[in-house]
Formats: structure tokens, C-alpha cells, sequence
């Protein structure tokens, strides 16, 4: 049972890690001139540095393989209706309130 508990506190602290890291992306990209709706959007590997989630250059762990995990959660802030990608293969931005998930005007 101990081992159970430890084990679930180390997910619960990992949970925890993640909203912390949507909360700080998003904070960003609030503050962000670039990022702000109708303007051109921000790719995800400025992002990812300027809010201190890279580890610098290591073996088979360099900083562009280090991002990856940024995707997930722009994509989660996507589906929250918080953000949106300019293009299908286009950097980030806030989405405008007045826009409804499906991408069509309110």
C-alpha cells in the first residue's frame, strides 16, 4: 500500500507540473505581442525557451528534440478554446474570444 501511495503522489506531482507549465505558456503568450489574436503567431521552439523549458544540448536530447512535449500541451490549450494555430503547419496565437472552437465566427 505504501508503495501504491508513493507511487500516486509521484503522478499527482507530475498532474501538478503540467497545468503549472499550461498556466506559464499561456501567461506568455498573454504578454506576447506576437501572440496576441489576428496577429502573426508564434512558433513553438521560441516558446518553449523563452518560458526556461530548455536543458541545453545533450546527446540524442538536443533543445529541438526537447520541445516535442510543448505540442501536447498547446494542443490541450487548443482544445480548452484557448489557443489557436494560424495554420495547419503555421505558428501559435491566442484565439479571439469571439471565436468559436470549430474556427468559425461567433
Amino acid at each position: 500500500m505504501e508503495r501504491e501511495s508513493r507511487m500516486s503522489e509521484f503522478k499527482d506531482r507530475g498532474s501538478a507540473i503540467r497545468s503549472q507549465s499550461k498556466a506559464l505558456v499561456y501567461e506568455f503568450m498573454k504578454h506576447s505581442d506576437l501572440c496576441q489574436p489576428g496577429k502573426e503567431g508564434m512558433w513553438l521552439s521560441p516558446i518553449f525557451r523563452a518560458c526556461g523549458f530548455d536543458w541545453g544540448e545533450y546527446p540524442k536530447a538536443t533543445s529541438s528534440n526537447q520541445q516535442y512535449w510543448i505540442v501536447a500541451l498547446m494542443r490541450e490549450l487548443e482544445a480548452e478554446g484557448k489557443v489557436e494555430r494560424v495554420s495547419e503547419y503555421g505558428p501559435w496565437r491566442l484565439r479571439s474570444p469571439t471565436t468559436l472552437v470549430s474556427g468559425r465566427d461567433a
